[in-house]
């Protein structure tokens, strides 16, 4: 059994935040517990636009807290996220996640996270093994 609290997180070297600053990403499943997902608990800060394409991973989230919106940019279709809002990008979908207030996402990643990951310029998540190739 696997049993991890938040507080934890940091201690563990789980916690991701890349350069923009735009997001926190707490990691609280990974590629090595073995469980064939990953599971994170994200932060959206508020104010912020992020481009993203998972080309490599799908994707579900679970919005518990804040308010947003994503653009599918296959066809320029916006929802609005909320609290109790889920989507999956089941078809790799680019887009840009908006946030008008702080939000707080539920993310399940397939294939896991390895937990190094940060997006590239192309707004991805590269494949990486365990030992960091």
């Amino acid at each position: 059994m696997i049993v991890v609290k938040l507080d934890e997180l940091e201690a563990k070297n789980r916690i991701v935040e890349p350069g923009s600053k735009n997001w926190q990403s707490r990691r609280f499943l990974l590629k090595s517990d073995g469980m064939g997902f990953s599971l994170n608990d994200t932060i959206i800060r508020a104010g912020t636009e992020t481009f993203i394409w998972y080309k490599n991973h799908l994707e579900a989230v679970y919005c518990v807290s804040g308010k947003g919106e994503i653009e599918d940019l296959t066809d320029g279709t916006v929802y609005p996220i909320e609290d109790g809002t889920m989507y999956a990008l089941n078809n790799h979908e680019k887009h840009y996640l908006r946030a008008f207030e702080e939000m707080r996402m539920v993310c399940v990643f397939n294939p896991p996270l390895t937990g190094r990951e940060v997006h590239t310029k192309e707004g991805y998540y590269p494949l990486l093994a365990d030992d960091g190739e």
